[in-house]
């Protein structure tokens, strides 16, 4: 899922693209998106390349490749994803909170699909999709969990395609694991890290760059308590 300045960058870069071979530079991006600043183009590219849309080909200016496609666009580029291949499932949400099951040592949580980018977790709750967790993986606290969508965090043993539980909080302490709400535009799964005033959002993948924000433009929604994977 991506925010309305993300798709309109991508639909943006895959004609100029397609049109002369070339990728725009960032301060033709700017103009076209209407932003201010090229901080913000730089943070919706670091976004579609998390997400595998885009990638920035190393060693060349202006550099761009499209990865994929949203399916609304007309389906997917003709570049291949290279070591990421994303199954993208509906965001459904449940209420929030965990009871038991009646059957066994587990808890039910809502699962709030695949990181909403765009969208405050907090606006995303609906009834419709739940999950079974062994109750001794959870602590005090309210719980929800949430698929990872992207390879960002892959070093620290996180994959495209797990379910991470979080457990709600509007705090953290320094390196941990959180989802974080960014400029009230953004949901990632990043470690925290705090620089003096500033806040650090790191991934766990080489090839993603740390980004700094000011202390205002962070809010942390949950810090990540544990981790399913299927085989």
């Amino acid at each position: 899922m991506l925010t309305k300045k993300q798709y309109e960058l991508l639909v943006f870069i895959d004609r100029r693209l397609k049109e002369g071979g070339v990728s725009p530079s960032f301060d033709e991006m700017k103009d076209a998106l209407g932003l201010k600043s090229k901080s913000g183009i730089h943070r919706l590219v670091t976004g579609l390349e998390e997400r595998g849309f885009l990638r920035r080909l190393p060693h060349r200016a202006r550099a761009l490749e499209i990865l994929r496609l949203p399916e609304n666009m007309g389906g997917a580029a003709d570049a291949p994803v290279v070591g990421f291949s994303p199954n993208v499932i509906k965001g459904d949400f449940a209420l929030p909170g965990a009871h038991a099951t009646a059957e066994s040592e587990a808890v039910e949580l809502p699962l709030y699909g695949r990181i909403a980018a765009g969208t405050p977790i907090e606006a995303l709750r609906d009834h419709s999709a739940t999950i079974n967790i062994p109750a001794a993986m959870l602590g005090g606290g309210e719980h929800f969990a949430l698929e990872v969508d992207g390879d960002s965090m892959i070093e620290a043993g996180i994959q495209d395609g797990d379910t991470v539980i979080i457990r709600r909080s509007d705090s953290a302490e320094n390196g941990a694991i959180v989802v974080a709400l960014v400029e009230e535009e953004e949901v990632t799964l990043k470690r925290l890290r705090r620089k003096g005033h500033y806040i650090a959002l790191e991934p766990a993948n080489v090839t993603y760059e740390t980004r700094i924000f000011g202390p205002d433009q962070v809010k942390v929604q949950g810090q990540l308590v544990g981790l399913l994977r299927k085989y």
